[in-house]
């Protein structure tokens, strides 16, 4: 008995094309975010998530947005340079600190902010608003069997 392997089509394979989707939009917000407002990815994912939750620790930051720890850390450290994001005591663990965005940290959110939703409207005018609210719950989905 002969057994055949089955044929993987990277083409054909999500997880691949899942992958080359989202380095693809990442690289080109990555080029906006870099050329008008010098942040890299991970720096705005840190705003982004400052401007919605205020004081967060640095861990809470790598579980929202599932970036390792170095990453994180080097992001925050860069911000914090820059007077966009300061760094306190956390009362509730003395290991940790906390992040918050600065006065010039949320004047930056308030001009990034549009232009992502801007970029997002461009990069899916082609989805019909069901098509897009279809997509986000089968992302969704996705993440559920993942985490």
């Amino acid at each position: 008995m002969t057994m055949t392997k089955a044929a993987l089509i990277l083409d054909d394979f999500l997880p691949y094309r899942l992958s080359v989707t989202s380095n693809l939009v990442s690289e080109s917000i990555a080029q906006v975010y870099a050329a008008l407002f010098a942040l890299t990815i991970p720096q705005w994912r840190l705003i982004a998530v400052m401007a919605e939750e205020r004081a967060v620790t640095q861990q809470a930051i790598c579980k929202r947005t599932h970036m390792d720890k170095v990453t994180v850390s080097r992001a925050a450290i860069e911000l914090v340079g820059r007077g966009l994001v300061s760094r306190s005591d956390n009362p509730e663990d003395k290991r940790s600190h906390l992040l918050s965005l600065t006065p010039q940290g949320h004047e930056l959110y308030a001009s990034v902010a549009p232009k992502a939703l801007e970029m997002e409207r461009q990069i899916f005018e082609t989805f019909s608003p069901k098509e897009a609210s279809q997509l986000k719950a089968l992302l969704t989905k996705i993440e559920g069997a993942l985490l």
